[in-house]
């Protein structure tokens, strides 16, 4: 990987372990003739240097653990705990010891909370992002690729997780939104099963969004988990490339660092498409209004006797397909019909989608693009199991019928399932988008609020969706199987 490593960046890092030495003798030398206030900075010195600032634009500084403030100019020193603050003009890139890439854009506070990396072991990596405000760009580096059950971006209000990424996020007290350049994130909002000390991805009330959706995240006060919105600018990296040979080409002629002007270009040209979804997340100036409480309806305390499947798929029966939803602890009981014990369902699979306890896997068999030319292809109801929740109690809703189809040509896909219960009476779920050519496929539509994630195996044979939808009382959830005609 050394051989590979751009000769800025390895000068890079050599400074810093150069610096790191220097520093560590420096300290050595003050903690022998010293004590006392002069023992106590020693100590706050011999912090190990976690990265390096490689491009500062505008005005910005470091604010230290102790309350020092430092200006922020290429070079500067960056250990665990330190703040980035930038002005309305400020611009900051920060490289890290495992080749990562932050970029702290105008406006915004992003604390280093935890950045331990051992190169020999970068499996045991544990590293703790935390934007307070603004906007930041993450590039992922050695460390969260080989550990991303350790890596956590922190926001006011909600924890992202990662997969080997390139993401940009802007937060602030009131609202997260997110898109994805390249990989997968995982988002999910702060609450008693997603603190902000905890590392990794959060499970709870989580959704994932992939870099090839051409999709965002979004999570404000008025919705209890993400919510997948559509991109309305598409990016294009062909485009981007030749802007940003141009805009080098350009600056050629007055940059003294050709370097770090090929660096912010770069950062600035293939940001600029996002920027535009997250740069203007509003901040509600009154606070939402409280609908009126409806009196809860009492469920009756046995489910329907039409409900699909009426009785619930073995394990083992389960594991033989591509596609598997697992639970986490025994989920809803004896109203559990598809799902398999979270342990089981994971063997030898990796995970698609998630909601709340559940989890689809997926056996990808060391691929993950869907097979070429599979075309038009319709599936038919395997098995489903859909609940209505009253506010007061979860029953067990009929599933009466649907319909799935996916062009892999268009690579867009349709869905209606039918479902009732003496409480709603029939419902229909809708929804229709893209899908990615991993085989991934998320949307909200229709004319109530409604959400949905899925997968297809890879050969077209299956595929599984879980969905989501606001009732005017309640609302109904549930998961599907679906087969190949």
């Amino acid at each position: 990987m050394s051989t590979m490593t751009p000769q800025p960046v390895y000068r890079m890092m050599t400074s810093l372990t150069l610096r790191a030495r220097t520093l560590a003798v420096a300290v050595t030398m003050a903690t022998a003739l010293a004590a006392g206030s002069t023992l106590a900075h020693a100590q706050l010195e011999t912090v190990e240097p976690v990265g390096e600032v490689s491009l500062v634009l505008g005005n910005a500084y470091i604010e230290h653990a102790d309350g020092r403030r430092s200006a922020a100019v290429p070079g500067s020193i960056i250990v665990a705990s330190d703040r980035i603050h930038t002005a309305a003009n400020g611009h900051v890139h920060i490289r890290f010891v495992d080749q990562a890439l932050v970029s702290v854009r105008p406006d915004s506070r992003l604390e280093i909370v935890r950045y331990d990396y051992n190169p020999d072991q970068p499996a045991s990596s544990s590293i703790k992002l935390n934007l307070e405000e603004g906007v930041t760009r993450s590039i992922s580096g050695h460390g969260a690729t080989a550990a991303r059950e350790r890596f956590r971006l922190n926001t006011p209000i909600a924890a992202i997780g990662v997969r080997g990424t390139d993401f940009v996020v802007n937060a602030s007290s009131f609202a997260v939104r997110a898109q994805v350049n390249e990989g997968t994130i995982v988002m999910a909002p702060f609450s008693a099963d997603c603190t902000a000390d905890a590392f990794g991805p959060c499970l709870a009330n989580a959704v994932e969004l992939t870099g090839t959706s051409m999709q965002m995240l979004e999570l404000d006060g008025s919705t209890t988990a993400p919510q997948i919105m559509p991109a309305t600018v598409e990016r294009e990296p062909g485009m981007m490339r030749e802007e940003v040979n141009q805009a080098i080409a350009a600056s050629e002629a007055n940059a003294d660092d050709k370097t770090a002007g090929t660096e912010v270009y770069l950062e600035n040209v293939t940001s600029q498409r996002v920027k535009q979804e997250v740069a203007n997340v509003a901040k509600p100036t009154t606070p939402p209004v409280t609908p009126p409480v409806t009196p809860p309806v009492t469920p009756p305390k046995v489910p329907d006797t039409n409900f699909v499947p009426q009785v619930a798929i073995a394990t083992e029966q389960l594991q033989q397909n591509n596609l598997i939803w697992g639970r986490f602890g025994s989920g809803k009981g004896d109203l559990e019909r598809i799902t398999a014990p979270f342990e089981l369902a994971q063997e030898g699979r990796d995970w698609m989608v998630g909601l709340g306890d559940y989890r689809l896997f997926r056996d990808s068999k060391g691929r993950d693009r869907v097979d070429a030319g599979l075309g038009p292809v319709s599936f038919e109801l395997s098995s489903a199991q859909a609940y209505y929740d009253s506010g007061t109690g979860i029953v067990a809703m009929a599933v009466t019928g649907g319909k799935f189809d996916i062009n892999f040509n268009t690579r867009q896909f349709s869905t209606e399932l039918n479902m009732k219960h003496s409480l709603t009476g029939s419902v229909d779920f809708v929804a229709n988008g893209l899908i990615s050519e991993t085989g991934i496929f998320n949307n909200r539509t229709g004319p109530e609020p409604a959400t949905m994630a899925g997968a297809v195996s890879l050969d077209g044979k299956e595929a599984s969706y879980f969905f989501e939808q606001q009732l005017q009382t309640g609302g109904i959830h549930g998961l599907t199987l679906w087969k190949k005609r």
